[in-house]
């Protein structure tokens, strides 16, 4: 099977072994079997590849290419990625070990939908007129900002990738796309697919290799004029300090603990049902997982019970398997993470309601329980620092004050979550939680026309959305010209 699968680097609309002849074993967390060598980019190939994506957007094929085509270029993109869905599904299953129906029957749609979404945009990027003194006329161009650097996590590979290419692309930007290194097939052949949709050459690069090598120079490079970044809070402060060198823009979507808060007069059924797949979709490898689960302590006894019934029944298992539920950890470096942190939370007395064992599948695989801790306190490591991981805390709160100084109790700002039948409370919570984006009554919605990203230490940067798109990806030149 290692034959068909995608490889090696995609530089110039070409497959390209890396200049060191390195590679890197990816495999499938299900089995803990190789599927297949990667071309490990190094120094030299992202200098190859920041110079074709320059080139490309210097070059009068792409610079001076009409808005309209752009936009045509990005749905016929949009349409490939849909015909080739089971292949990139398939792909995506096995490199990541998520649920195949996650990724054919969410992860897939929605990188369809970006792209449509965002080639949408692209002939309606303008700048404005602006009234000013004098005998002026003054008005604004929206300028695309150059070679954009890509650098994308593991736990949704293509449809991360999705939020920071296609409106890169769209503002008329050059990409070179650095996938991590535990999930860089579907990266690669969206390079492949983008060249078969008719993008020139150099427009879109996909470099795979260490984040210490490949990410580190494309951070590093000159001719980069952007870096976004989603990943872990530790590796940002990296990514912001090595790019400050250069003086280019970062725009840092990082890690998450993420409140789900919920009130005595909500509909416990429904909180119970948002609150699982708040924490176990996607094996809890979710940057906005609402892994704390903040319940006010009057019905927080049967909202225990509940939600243990529920987290038992997330079946681990084969994720080619229309019946799994809970799939494979990316990686054993990542499971052994989990299982430390369920130690942890263990050894500083948190109550194991259930999971917290290794599990394995025909005796293979990086399987996880569902976990749910009860009793955990605010300053508890596992009600601080991010699992990555299908494991659930959960802690008790007296009122709204209390719930307010709870979900706040953290370095992290990115989501929350807020379940109550009372709307002006829910409102009024919704102001004063530090999170960049907060669900009510629901949890974990995107829309490629809503910005995502967080608040404190869960950065700054924002993806989708259409004027946050616009603003992250152009630069604005003001123009002045004497009417006398």
């Amino acid at each position: 099977m290692s034959n068909e699968i995608p490889n090696r680097l995609w530089i110039h609309n070409e497959w390209a072994d890396a200049e060191s002849g390195d590679t890197f074993s990816t495999l499938n967390p299900a089995t803990g079997e190789e599927l297949t060598r990667v071309a490990a980019g190094g120094e030299a190939d992202v200098d190859r590849a920041v110079s074709s994506a320059r080139g490309a957007f210097r070059s009068a094929e792409w610079r001076q290419m009409d808005a309209h085509r752009r936009s045509e270029l990005l749905w016929r993109l949009a349409d490939l990625i849909e015909e080739n869905a089971d292949e990139l599904a398939t792909l995506e299953t096995r490199d990541n070990g998520k649920p195949y129906f996650e990724s054919r029957k969410i992860d897939i749609p929605t990188v369809v939908q970006n792209f449509r979404y965002f080639a949408g945009m692209a002939d309606k990027i303008h700048g404005e007129t602006i009234p000013v003194s004098g005998p002026f006329l003054n008005y604004t161009l929206r300028e695309p900002l150059g070679v954009v650097g890509c650098i994308v996590p593991w736990n949704f590979p293509l449809n991360i990738a999705s939020w920071k290419v296609a409106p890169a692309l769209a503002c008329g930007n050059t990409v070179v796309l650095k996938p991590a290194e535990q999930t860089p097939l579907t990266a690669l052949r969206l390079g492949e697919l983008a060249a078969e949709a008719g993008f020139p050459a150099g427009v879109l690069n996909v470099v795979p290799g260490y984040g210490d090598q490949a990410g580190a120079a494309l951070v590093r490079h000159p001719d980069v004029a952007a870096i976004a970044f989603t990943g872990s809070t530790e590796t940002g402060r990296v990514v912001l300090r090595e790019a400050a060198g250069t003086v280019k823009r970062v725009f840092p979507e990082l890690g998450g603990k993420s409140p789900n808060v919920i009130f005595a007069d909500a509909d416990l059924k429904a909180a119970v049902r948002g609150a699982t797949s708040g924490i176990f979709y996607g094996k809890g490898e979710v940057c906005a997982a609402g892994s704390r689960i903040l319940v006010e302590r009057s019905i927080y006894d049967d909202f225990l019970d509940a939600m243990e019934g529920r987290a038992k029944k997330m079946t681990v298992g084969d994720p080619m398997d229309s019946g799994t539920r809970l799939g494979a950890i990316v990686s054993e470096t990542q499971l052994e993470r989990v299982l430390d942190y369920i130690q942890v939370g263990r050894d500083e007395g948190a109550r194991l309601v259930t999971g917290g064992e290794r599990r394995e599948v025909d005796g293979r695989g990086f399987f996880v329980e569902a976990t749910v801790f009860a009793d955990v306190e605010p300053d508890m490591t596992i009600a601080q620092e991010e699992i990555f991981g299908p494991v659930a805390a959960v802690l008790p709160f007296d009122d709204f004050d209390d719930a307010v100084d709870r979900a706040n109790r953290t370095i992290y700002g990115l989501a929350a979550g807020i379940w109550t039948r009372d709307v002006g409370k829910a409102h009024r919570l919704a102001r004063e939680i530090d999170a960049g984006t907060v669900w009510v009554n629901t949890y974990n919605r995107y829309d490629p026309a809503s910005p995502f990203g967080g608040y404190k230490s869960s950065g700054f940067g924002r993806d989708l959305g259409l004027r946050s798109a616009m603003d992250k990806y152009t630069q604005e030149k003001s123009v002045w010209v004497a009417l006398d």
